[in-house]
């Protein structure tokens, strides 16, 4: 293992996916980051750190560790099938939610004229106005008794 590594993973016959620090590292600030990446302490094995849930898609929750470290600037040392940079792991499938090609819809029945209505060359139908009397109306209002009934 070079010097200068921070971090090692690998696979462990008893703990599953495991990953442990180097002499470079502070003990509590690599304690503090497998922690973040979902790794617990071994119990008799200091150093030694194991991936909670290894059953829950181990190799990737793994790999992301690998990938979230480097990230940060750490060096780390990780199995050929645990290293992002090398496995070669098929993406995950994206289930279609049909949006694309709603949109692909749209815009294609937007960009064609319709056939279902023939266009129109006339104006629509529209009622004339009446034209503006030049005499002010006069309204006869009748006076009620006693003004507003109760």
């Amino acid at each position: 293992m070079h010097p200068d590594t921070h971090f090692a993973f690998g696979v462990h016959e008893a703990h599953g996916f495991v990953a442990s620090f180097t002499a470079s590292m502070p003990a509590h600030l690599a304690h503090w980051y497998l922690k973040r990446e979902q790794f617990e302490p071994v119990a008799g094995e200091p150093g030694l750190f194991r991936l909670s849930e290894p059953e829950r898609d181990g190799p990737r929750r793994t790999r992301q560790a690998v990938n979230d470290l480097r990230g940060h600037g750490y060096t780390v040392q990780a199995d050929f099938r645990l290293d992002p940079a090398f496995s070669t792991a098929a993406p995950r499938p994206i289930r279609p939610n049909g949006l694309t090609e709603r949109r692909s819809r749209l815009a294609q029945a937007a960009a064609v004229t319709t056939t279902q209505r023939p266009p129109t060359t006339s104006a629509p139908g529209t009622r004339p106005v009446p034209p503006k009397p030049s005499y002010a109306p006069t309204v006869h209002l009748t006076a009620s008794n006693g003004g507003r009934a109760r």
